[in-house]
């Protein structure tokens, strides 16, 4: 019989294997990035909606937290902007590999919105990554337009992680999500109205895409949002972090798996993905290991 606390830590694997599960639905699904993420947020925000209504969450907000929501939901559009067109003009496996650098550009954000001193093992395995990133580039130049749209989408992943953060420690996540989704689908959409790109064709998905669509938007959007705040009160910051790191592997090989030979890659790419998920592998280590010395250093 499982205790809780393994219960929890099996569920946080289901969760990091649901946003790997994510790159391969974007090469699946035959729309464009942009309406790709209206349709995903569309719907993400109905679903949390529902959700926030069943579970009596609280849905009315001063102007100025609406303000804060509606930024957040601007940075989460851009973000998936760059990554489902990162996904289109390349192949998950190179996507989901530069993503990972996400953890480096948040170490120097970090010390200009929060105030913080730099630390020179966070520069040092920055540059670590970037010397995986240039071997990825050496290898599969073919794909250069794609490792910057990752890149864009790992730098804005990494400025919503940071800003999302502030606002997670004064709002439950159901509400944070709902508002946020349904902010940034106004956003894309309202572009795609103002572009012309609003016709009757948008509405016709063939029965496979509305398939894709709804798991994208319910299972991998909306639930693993919710579900993964709700498994943080059983474990360590430690052990989620770890497991995350394993989403750009699980989505690589599902990748392999359900698509072939499209995400088949040079020995070199592996080696530079590897080398940037190691050095964010150690980062997070030696990070949480001086926490806890501080931590014993104050109550000793």
């Amino acid at each position: 019989m499982l205790s809780v606390k393994q219960g929890q830590y099996l569920h946080l694997h289901l969760i990091v294997f649901i946003w790997g599960f994510t790159a391969v639905l974007g090469a699946l699904i035959s729309l464009d990035a942009i309406p790709l993420v209206a349709y995903r947020m569309s719907f993400a925000a109905i679903f949390l909606f529902l959700f926030a209504l069943l579970t009596k969450k609280r849905l009315r907000f001063s102007w100025k937290i609406q303000l804060k929501f509606a930024v957040a939901g601007l940075l989460i559009a851009l973000h998936w902007l760059a990554f489902f067109g990162a996904v289109k003009v390349s192949n998950v496996s190179v996507t989901l590999a530069v993503m990972s650098t996400g953890a480096f550009f948040a170490a120097f954000l970090e010390p200009i919105f929060l105030k913080r001193k730099l630390i020179i093992y966070e520069v040092v395995f920055g540059l670590l990554a970037m010397c995986g990133l240039a071997l990825i580039f050496k290898v599969e130049s073919q794909y250069t337009l794609g490792i910057l749209l990752a890149l864009g989408s790992s730098f804005l992943g990494a400025c919503f992680t940071i800003y999302n953060a502030q606002l997670v420690k004064q709002h439950q996540a159901g509400s944070i999500g709902l508002f946020e989704m349904a902010y940034g689908a106004l956003f894309v959409l309202g572009y795609l109205a103002l572009s012309g790109a609003i016709s009757a064709d948008f509405f016709l998905l063939s029965s496979r895409d509305w398939a894709y669509v709804l798991v994208l938007a319910s299972v991998c959007t909306a639930y693993a949002f919710v579900a993964s705040v709700h498994v943080m009160r059983w474990l360590s910051a430690y052990t989620v972090m770890l497991t995350v790191n394993l989403e750009p592997v699980y989505g690589i090989l599902l990748g392999l798996w359900i698509l072939g030979d499209a995400e088949h890659m040079q020995a070199e790419f592996y080696l530079g993905a590897a080398l940037i998920l190691l050095t964010v592998i150690a980062n997070g280590i030696l990070k949480l290991s001086k926490a806890r010395k501080t931590r014993s250093e104050t109550t000793g």
